[in-house]
């Protein structure tokens, strides 16, 4: 079996999923890389030879052929090398009794004390275990492969990670790796795939999700259902129950609450939210809404929509929006408008000073009127913008004192026979129709990039009109939920 050190990404890669691991060494198809995949890879590669470009002495193993840089890289650690750029290790063991080869390919090799630091550069820049368990997981693999090798630990495990700082990873020894390794191996070797719940944020970057997905939907399987996490779905599954229908039939609201579910490292009882689970449950089995209470709607004759598009904190030197979306709905609707991050040094700071701009406009003409928004993504960034550049005039305080999450409101209104509420799916449910064949946040940012990185001015505002019309759009599907939420609340 061969097995490589960046096997850990199978399982914990956008999302922690043992059936990945299986499905992959099985060879099902997997969807290709999307947009947003594609730009991190071309920008992890950017980080990778920045810092390659800070080494003076460097033998460079990347064109290569993997024998060639697997014989390549025994002779220059012979030769005590300085620095060997995309070296390869490969190595024999016997793991859970099976004949396994594993290989690496490290980053960095270099020289320090008589033998090597093993660094790999990661575009990532919160590198934690918690937030990232591939990583540390891969890296130790380095450091067993390093050691079966040439017969001494490696000097340190470092990540260059997206911030430019060097992290260190203590070594924890052949042990750690094997098992790591061995997990991989057990779960290769399993008669059937197993079983890993569905999540609508879990499966959403994951190329076996045109697979896994409908499967779930077939099987009415019980992690489709709002409210049930991946705990307690595995939990209930432990107690026999599979499907929403079979969760319906075994629980009340009474018994659900008492039913301890897998917590971290120990149980928790499902309490409170018993309720809202079999609600859902109930709307799920028969595929009707059903109205919990009136939507607790302020009335207004006009509403401000609200969105926001951003970048994260990996992709920008800071977590940085790139756009602030507003249109007023209503009896006296507005125009869209938009405040655009511009390129360069102070985009940033230009960006945040356009929306002031656009949102003090929208006050002198309407008043105190409801900022109407889904989820904290917006409070979130007001709050961050604030405290970043200043808010003079009070505008931005003026903003935050007149939002109103339309999320929260839905939640408490109506069951939905969905798997998740976010924007995207309740306005298909409603029969919100747009204009753009590929659309979404990650295509955005892809886009984004896209444009930062061109050269072309006519290419970058062809790209930035593209995203606006997306975030118009946004704006329009979350008016399109307000006025079918009062709607309901009236039936």
């Amino acid at each position: 079996m061969l097995l490589k050190a960046s096997d850990p990404y199978s399982l914990h890669n956008p999302s922690t999923c043992e059936r990945r691991v299986y499905l992959r060494y099985q060879g099902e198809h997997e969807e290709p890389p999307g947009p947003y995949e594609q730009v991190l890879c071309i920008l992890g590669d950017r980080h990778e030879k920045a810092h390659l470009g800070t080494f003076q002495t460097v033998v460079d193993l990347s064109q290569a052929s993997p024998s060639e840089r697997e014989r390549r890289t025994r002779e220059e650690v012979a030769k005590g090398a300085p620095i060997i750029y995309q070296g390869g290790i490969r190595t024999k063991a016997q793991l859970k009794g099976v004949e396994c080869e594993i290989v690496g390919d490290p980053d960095f090799l270099i020289s320090e004390s008589g033998s090597y630091v093993i660094r790999d550069s990661k575009i990532s820049r919160r590198v934690t275990e918690k937030d990232h368990p591939e990583i540390f997981a891969q890296l130790q693999i380095y450091g067993w492969l390093y050691e079966h090798t040439f017969g001494q630990q490696p000097i340190r495990l470092e990540v260059h990670s997206g911030t430019g700082t060097i992290i260190e990873i203590p070594y924890a020894g052949a042990a750690a790796a094997r098992q790591t390794l061995e997990d991989i191996v057990s779960l290769n070797q399993l008669g059937q795939e197993p079983y890993s719940p569905v999540g609508w944020t879990k499966c959403g970057g994951c190329g076996f999700k045109k697979r896994c997905w409908p499967m779930a939907e077939k099987a009415k399987d019980v992690a489709l259902v709002y409210g049930i996490d991946q705990g307690l779905a595995i939990g209930l599954r432990q107690q026999g129950i599979e499907s929403f229908d079979q969760l319906l039939s075994h629980f009340d609201a009474a018994s659900l609450a008492e039913l301890k579910r897998p917590w971290g490292k120990s149980t928790q009882k499902v309490g409170t939210k018993a309720d809202s689970i079999l609600r859902m449950a109930k709307s799920m089995a028969t595929g009707q809404e059903e109205i919990i209470q009136a939507p607790d709607i302020p009335q207004h004759a006009n509403y401000v929509m609200f969105d926001l598009e951003g970048l994260p904190p990996h992709l920008d030197e800071l977590e940085k929006i790139y756009l602030w979306g507003m249109q007023v709905f209503g009896e006296t609707p507005g125009g869209y408008r938009a405040a655009c991050a511009a390129f360069g040094e102070s985009g940033d700071r230009q960006g945040w000073e356009g929306f002031l701009n656009e949102a003090k406009a929208i006050f002198d003409g309407y008043g105190d009127i409801p900022w109407v928004h889904w989820h904290h993504y917006e409070k979130t960034n007001l709050n961050r913008y604030i405290e970043r550049f200043g808010d003079i005039n009070g505008i931005a305080a003026r903003v935050k004192n007149n939002l109103l999450d339309l999320l929260p409101i839905t939640q408490a209104s109506v069951a939905l026979p969905l798997p998740s509420y976010s924007l995207k799916v309740i306005e298909k449910h409603i029969g919100f129709k747009r204009t753009q064949t590929e659309f979404g946040g990650e295509w955005s940012m892809a886009k984004y990039i896209e444009a930062t990185e061109s050269d072309n001015e006519t290419q970058r505002v062809a790209l930035l009109d593209e995203i606006k019309k997306y975030n118009e759009e946004d704006l329009g599907a979350t008016w399109a939920i307000l006025q079918w939420l009062k709607s309901n609340g009236t039936k």
